[in-house]
């Protein structure tokens, strides 16, 4: 029988009741989404429901609706076609569902006339051909939210961005994978071995040990300059550096999300060690700082001095740290925001926009650089990010005249040149914050430069 892995019943109550109180009794429908086929329907992508129906409903379901109106919860669910149980073996029954996940459930086709004529409030998902059902059954576009709709967007906010229990207990369950998969793949690192095998080595850890599969796509690259690199063609030479953004997701949903960068040869050079030694000074400054009352413009603000005043004194870049800083010119080597919220999403709710990551009255900036910053918000115990602070040699903007013009005399060229064997490195970890301060849920996996140089081709 396919497997039901499911929320705990007293987590979805807790959930559900919080949600009832902020709406006061006006309905909420959550879309779980269809899944896609790859050229044709029998051959789908991996199904994974969307994440505001799985906060709620306890588990990834195909085409099901959840109505939550007070203290009622409603699962709409097509029957199985007669031939499913042939392919796919026996799905768990309409009770076994009720029960696990503390709901009524209902036939689908009992949807469309259970919300006919309702003012009930919803939240677009990114399948196209559900959300068209979505604005069919409530009988409006969803391009523009309603002022229900934001209430919803609201309660969904404050209820997601400070995990319970059980969420926590998912995320560090989403940490043990990702550090096997690490370990793997830097003991199977070695010249000649192409960036596909290495990718291999995290696939083969994640799932031994048990993961729901990848929170995001690898990025596995010799080439950390580019920042989202999802190709695995180049193959490992002596003297690369490579850097692995590599996180599982957890049974029940939940993404881990950790970039590490090790040598290719078990050694770092001088100029690479010299590097990354700064963006790890970056990142614990940027790590010490991740508590309570915290506002996160500011914890990147920390990452980016320490990135510019390891630089002036590497001689690369002139002048008052503070300065550079306060310009944007650190910028040219660390270009985007030191993390981002971490749930169910690898980027908690950002199909929410802003409206998630950005406190009330605040707005992104438009400095190079500082516009990356994907959250600005007060940190509070519950709330789980990640921190990565990074350097980086981008041809592009090292050569775009505005940013050139940005520099000036204060960039060394000629000293920089000295560090080419540098593509990219950036480090990072998932931080949950406490009432006391944080706890670092990925610790486990090596990250002192010495601890890198020993998991090395071992």
């Amino acid at each position: 029988m396919k497997e039901l892995r499911s929320t705990p019943r007293a987590a979805l109550a807790s959930r559900r009741g919080r949600l009832a109180a902020a709406l006061v009794g006006v309905p909420a429908l959550f879309a779980s989404g269809r899944p896609i086929g790859r050229n044709y329907p029998a051959n789908p992508y991996p199904f994974r429901a969307s994440s505001h129906f799985l906060y709620f409903a306890g588990a990834s379901l195909e085409d099901a609706w959840l109505l939550c109106e007070g203290e009622e919860t409603t699962l709409f669910l097509a029957p199985p076609p007669p031939d499913d149980a042939l392919w796919h073996g026996p799905s768990p029954s309409r009770e076994a569902i009720a029960e696990a996940l503390a709901v009524e459930v209902r036939p689908l086709d009992e949807l469309a006339r259970t919300v006919a004529g309702r003012n009930v409030t919803t939240v677009p998902v990114q399948d196209l051909a559900t959300r068209a059902t979505q604005e069919k059954l409530l009988a409006r576009s969803l391009e523009h939210p309603s002022e229900r709709d934001e209430r919803l967007l609201d309660a969904i906010i404050a209820l997601r961005l400070v995990h319970d229990a059980a969420a926590i207990a998912e995320l560090r369950a989403a940490a043990v994978p990702t550090e096997a998969g690490h370990r793997a793949a830097m003991a199977a690192t070695r010249a000649g071995v192409p960036e596909h095998a290495i990718r291999a080595a995290f696939d083969g850890a994640f799932f031994a040990q048990g993961a729901a599969g990848h929170a995001y796509s690898p990025i596995v690259t010799v080439h950390g300059e580019v920042l989202h690199s999802h190709s695995y063609d180049n193959v490992l030479a002596e003297g690369d550096l490579l850097l692995a953004d590599v996180g599982a997701e957890s049974a029940g949903g939940f993404a881990c999300d950790v970039t590490r960068v090790w040598p290719v040869s078990g050694r770092f050079s001088s100029t690479q060690r010299e590097l990354y030694e700064l963006v790890l000074a970056s990142q614990e400054a940027a790590i010490v700082a991740s508590v309570p009352g915290a506002r996160w413009r500011d914890v990147h603000l920390v990452a980016a001095r320490v990135i510019a005043e390891g630089l002036v004194a590497l001689g690369i870049l002139r002048g008052d740290p503070a300065e550079l800083v306060a310009d944007g010119v650190h910028a040219l080597f660390f270009p985007h925001g030191v993390g981002h919220l971490l749930g169910l999403d690898v980027h908690d709710m950002e199909d929410l926009g802003d409206h998630a990551g950005y406190a009330p009255g605040r707005t992104r900036s438009d400095q190079f650089g500082l516009s990356y910053l994907r959250l600005d918000r007060d940190l509070a115990p519950g709330m789980a990010v990640t921190v990565e602070p990074g350097f980086y040699q981008v041809p592009a903007i090292l050569e775009d005249p505005r940013l050139r013009a940005l520099a000036g005399d204060r960039l060394d060229r000629d000293r920089l040149a000295r560090f080419s064997d540098v593509r990219g490195i950036r480090i990072e970890d998932d931080v949950l914050v406490t009432p006391r301060g944080n706890e670092v849920l990925t610790a486990a996996i090596p990250k002192g430069p010495a601890e890198i140089e020993a998991a090395v081709g071992r």
